[in-house]
């Protein structure tokens, strides 16, 4: 059973400007991260334990946002915001983070069940299907322009998102829309897929 947590009738009050503080940790120093701990670590845990609901998944959670706060202290920009907004954000984020995690688990699981519960099927024409399908896919892709197979290959077999594509080819983001958009259409065509 959860336990509520302990009620404090002088709560350690958030200073407004906690901007200070932050530049010390930025430079290691680690009474002022204990100022900023005392300071933010109820707020971060409230937000936690809204989103996680688990208590002592939520004071993980918590416990890592503090720490990444004393890892990336440097990284705070006061111009884009109060360091109680930025460590709202950290929080909330790692606790966005963690429930994904631990749906993604939960549906892993129920997959393999789901896996382990099917009818037996033929492993060699399988493969068989496999191969043939995976030399159908390099046919396809000599198919395509050099700049169309770059962006492609980088997308697909790298898992690259279009910006990074773009970055890494240093090139135009839309021309690397436009190329994806291109060989996609290509690939489709050769497989035979229809939509």
């Amino acid at each position: 059973m959860n336990q509520p947590l302990p009620f404090n009738p002088h709560p350690t009050p958030i200073p407004g400007d906690l901007t200070d503080a932050m530049k010390k940790v930025a430079h290691g120093d680690k009474q002022a991260f204990s100022a900023l701990y005392d300071a933010l670590a109820p707020m971060v845990f409230g937000i936690v334990i809204k989103v996680v609901r688990d208590r002592s998944q939520s004071e993980e959670v918590a416990q890592e946002v503090m720490i990444d706060l004393w890892r990336q202290a440097a990284r705070y920009r006061p111009d884009a915001g109060s360091v109680t907004t930025w460590a709202a954000t950290i929080a909330h984020r790692r606790a966005v983070d963690r429930v994904r995690s631990a749906q993604a688990a939960a549906d892993r699981e129920q997959a393999q069940a789901a896996r382990e519960h099917t009818t037996a099927f033929d492993e060699v024409s399988e493969q068989v299907e496999t191969r043939l399908d995976s030399e159908q896919v390099r046919r396809c892709m000599r198919g395509l322009t050099e700049l169309q197979r770059q962006a492609v290959t980088l997308a697909y077999y790298s898992g690259l998102t279009y910006r990074e594509v773009a970055q890494t080819l240093r090139t135009p983001l839309p021309t690397i829309k436009t190329r994806m958009r291109d060989g996609l259409i290509r690939l489709r065509d050769c497989m035979g897929v229809t939509t």
